[in-house]
């Protein structure tokens, strides 16, 4: 397919980080189309956003005319569409880990500490900044113990979540660790967690997907 791929994304978040590197291991080309999501109230509010994705969230990739919303879905997308290298694993019980593992960052973890969540306590409930923070590392430090505990001994875990090759899982973890670390949270609880990251950040797609690395960064 020759048709153009533009990701709609912001340098910060973590679901735009995760196809950031999904792209990246494909080898796949693409523009980035920044939405700033603080700026001027939030530019994933517009009516031009809108209409990309209703629900106002980042990352939107466009393939050509099409237009596909939710990071998870995207990465299958790119998998199905791409499907070398693979970034899911051909026996069933080896997709149903990494989906498993994926989906424990990208529906537990993730959607309680996000932007939006956090602006509703700030603006709707006046939660203080402190406890704002208390909120976001108690989640993540309850998320990543069952996460280590899924990781740590486990036959199928390698080098990477799954194995010797990076999977959708890891394209999770790693940016799930980058929100664990900007908000001050210890990674010396989850070590087999922190080798993973770390084994990925040595590639060069996951080094190239950093958010400080983005055209929109500040």
């Amino acid at each position: 397919m020759s048709d153009q791929l533009q990701l709609y994304s912001y340098w910060r978040s973590s679901a735009a980080y995760r196809v950031r590197i999904g792209l990246n291991l494909k080898g796949l080309p693409y523009e980035t189309i920044p939405v700033h999501l603080v700026r001027d109230g939030g530019q994933q509010h517009t009516p031009e956003f809108r209409e990309a994705n209703p629900q106002g969230l980042v990352p939107v990739l466009k393939h050509g005319s099409r237009v596909m919303r939710q990071s998870l879905a995207i990465l299958e997308y790119l998998d199905e569409t791409w499907p070398s290298p693979a970034l899911l694993p051909p026996l069933s019980r080896d997709r149903e880990r990494v989906r498993s593992l994926s989906l424990a960052i990208a529906c537990d973890i993730h959607p309680l500490n996000n932007l939006r969540v956090l602006q509703y306590f700030e603006n709707t409930w006046n939660v203080p900044q402190p406890e704002r923070e208390d909120w976001v590392g108690h989640w993540i430090g309850e998320g990543f113990a069952a996460i280590e505990a899924m990781l740590v001994d486990h036959p199928s875990t390698g080098r990477f979540c799954e194995g010797d090759f990076p999977s959708i899982a890891d394209c999770c973890l790693v940016p799930q660790v980058y929100n664990a670390r900007r908000f001050g949270v210890s990674m010396d609880r989850y070590p087999t967690i922190a080798r993973i990251e770390a084994e990925c950040l040595a590639t060069p797609e996951f080094d190239a997907a950093r958010p400080e690395l983005q055209p929109d960064a500040p």
